[in-house]
This record gives structure tokens, C-alpha cells and sequence, in this order.
């Protein structure tokens, strides 16, 4: 089977690379590291948010992507909206576009209880709610600080929770424009959402689409390293002719371009995989993410070696898509955690 984006899916990529690009440049991930000026050591204080870009993505459509018609969204599916994660990888959005746009959209939307869908995704598909979701054992939540409800989960329970009932203490983090914070909180009767079977299904299938989500970035965080790099190697001149000519760095960053090449059909199978709601789902999620987060911190490896010290400065563009690509590598399991996870389904653990 070949997992190739349709002419519209296509299309629909472009036109959002073309707005990230203008919406979303590298200066405006700098400025949602916050804090003092020059400040990029991360817990500055900034809320993580480019909200120029995230106007912007709600008026195309794409926050919606995931939300039904009849609550003002678009409708569509997993092998939509994946390829879009994939143009926030290369733009280095920090937004919360998949915990936001996907995880929580999708699992409000096949899960109303209590008219929560009809509270909530209206105003996801316009922008006008961020909602965050949190793993047991994973409370630390980029964007929290701006967070309009949380859907935590704990055992069997999704709880709906408002900002007025969690406290966040930030948090230190490699990437500065994650904004990260500890979200904690008391689980009650009157903020449970969804338990019991119903619970741990909705919980496994937002932890896979969580999962997918940072996969998808994490191929655009390789591509876009990579074409930085490229184009530096291409420039910079040793022994008066181009670094890049030399053969050592051509074989390089061919081996790190093939990683993140052979990365991307991974993320769509998976996603393609969701959308048909495939009972081996989960496994292809896990080889997605695994194969990604391989791929993206090999791609930043290579990346700072063919630049040498300059690409770990705050002024060069290059350690804004590193630090994230380190970032979301570990995020919902890192790749031995999915390999181990493939290997269980495998072997029937």
C-alpha cells in the first residue's frame, strides 16, 4: 500500500507551510521563550504561544480540522490533520496545535458526555480555547499557563478540569518556548468526563494520537534542520571551496535525510491507520514514533556537527528546532519505550 498525501491533502499542506512561514518565522519562536531579554535558558516566563499563527490556523480551518460540522469544524481525519503536524514541525510552532487541534478535539468528539463537545469545540475550531491534555505520570504540560481547561487522565478517568482548580509551578525545559509547567490537581465526583471501559479506551486513543502528533512534528523538525544545514554547508568555505563538497559531509547528512525520509511514511501509515480506527493502530503508532524520534535527534546531531559551535548559539536559527526535536523525541515515549511496545504486541505480551 503507498501512504502519499491526496492532491487536496496536498494542497492544503502548502497553503499552511506558506502561512506558518509568514506567521511563524523563527523570530516569533525566539519571542515565546520569554523572560529578560536574551534570556534562552528556559522557565523565562513566556506563555509558548505565537498568536499570530494561531489566529491564523484557526481562520484556514486547520484548528477545526478534527472538530464535526455541526460544532463548526471541518470534519476530516487523522490523515488530514498529520501531515499539517508535520508543517508545525518544520515551522517550529510552539503552540499547542496537536494536544489542542487533535488529541482533545478528537476525543471530545467521540466522546460527548454531558454536552462537553458542544461547550468546548466550537471554540476550539475558532481559536478561542486552548485545551491541554495530561498523561498519568506525565503532568508537565507545555502552554499551561494559557490553558483554558485540562483533560487529565488518571487510571480508567478523563477529568475535565478548569484553570481556577489546578496550580502550575514552571518548569525548566530544554526548549524555552514549550513554557512548560506541573500541573497539579485534586480528581472530584463533578470533574470526571468519562471512566470505566469508556475511559481507558478514550485515554489509550488520545495517548496514540498524542504519541502521533509529536511523531509528525518530528519529521518536520528533521527536514527543517536539514535544509538549514544544507544551505550553511553550502555557503560556509574551508580550503577556499564549500564545506559541503567535501565527502564526509555529503555522506552525513545523506544518512541523516534518509532517516527522516524513511520516517514520514511511518507517521501516515499511522495515521491512515487511526482514521480506519485499525485494531493494529497502537503498533503502528509505536513504529512511527520510534522511527522519528531516531530520525529527528539524529538529524539534529548531524545538523551541529556540520555547523560546528555556531549552531548552538541562541542567535543561530538551528538550536530552536534542535532543543524542540530533543524535546518531543521523549515526549509520550521515547524510542526504546515504543520499540518495547511493538515488541509486547508482537509477541502477544
Amino acid at each position: 500500500m503507498r501512504f502519499a498525501l491526496s492532491e487536496d491533502q496536498a494542497d492544503f499542506r502548502d497553503a499552511v507551510r506558506g502561512l506558518l512561514a509568514d506567521t511563524c518565522p523563527p523570530d516569533a519562536v525566539r519571542s515565546a521563550w520569554g523572560g529578560a531579554a536574551g534570556d534562552h535558558t528556559g522557565g523565562g516566563g513566556g506563555d509558548g504561544r505565537v498568536r499570530a499563527a494561531w489566529s491564523a490556523l484557526a481562520e484556514m480551518g486547520v484548528l477545526g480540522l478534527l472538530v464535526p460540522e455541526a460544532h463548526g469544524g471541518l470534519g476530516l481525519t487523522d490523515e488530514d490533520m498529520v501531515p499539517l503536524l508535520i508543517e508545525c514541525g518544520r515551522a517550529g510552532l510552539p503552540d499547542p496545535v496537536s494536544s489542542t487541534a487533535y488529541v482533545a478535539a478528537a476525543l471530545l468528539a467521540d466522546n460527548d458526555v454531558d454536552g462537553a463537545a458542544a461547550a468546548w469545540l466550537p471554540r476550539i475550531a475558532s481559536g478561542t480555547a486552548t485545551v491541554l491534555i495530561g498523561f498519568e505520570g506525565s503532568h508537565n504540560l507545555p502552554a499551561a499557563a494559557s490553558a483554558d481547561a485540562f483533560l487529565m487522565c488518571e487510571g480508567d478517568q478523563v477529568h475535565l478540569v478548569r484553570p481556577a482548580d489546578v496550580e502550575l509551578t514552571p518548569l525548566e525545559s530544554v526548549d524555552g518556548a514549550r513554557a512548560l509547567c506541573k500541573v497539579e490537581w485534586d480528581p472530584a465526583p463533578d470533574t470526571v468526563l468519562l471512566s470505566g471501559a469508556e475511559g481507558f479506551a478514550a485515554i489509550n486513543h488520545a495517548f496514540d494520537r498524542a504519541a502521533l502528533g509529536a511523531a509528525a512534528q518530528l519529521v518536520g523538525l528533521g527536514e527543517r534542520m536539514l535544509d538549514l544545514t544544507v544551505g550553511y554547508v553550502s555557503e560556509r568555505k574551508q580550503f577556499g571551496v564549500p564545506v559541503g563538497s567535501f565527502q564526509a559531509v555529503k555522506h552525513q547528512l545523506a544518512d541523516a535525510a534518509l532517516a527522516v525520509s524513511f520516517a514520514q511514511p511511518l507517521v501516515l501509515h499511522a495515521a491512515n491507520s487511526m482514521a480506519h480506527r485499525s485494531a493494529e493502530s497502537p503498533v503502528h503508532v509505536s513504529m512511527a514514533k520510534a522511527r522519528a524520534s531516531e530520525a529527528a535527534v539524529r538529524a539534529a546531531s548531524t545538523s551541529l556537527q556540520c555547523h560546528g559551535a555556531i549552531g548552538y548559539t541562541v542567535e543561530y536559527d538551528l538550536h530552536l528546532f534542535m532543543k524542540r526535536s530533543w524535546a518531543l523525541a521523549a515526549r509520550y515515549g521515547d524510542a526504546d519505550f515504543h520499540r518495547r511496545r511493538v515488541r509486547a504486541a508482537l509477541l502477544g505480551a
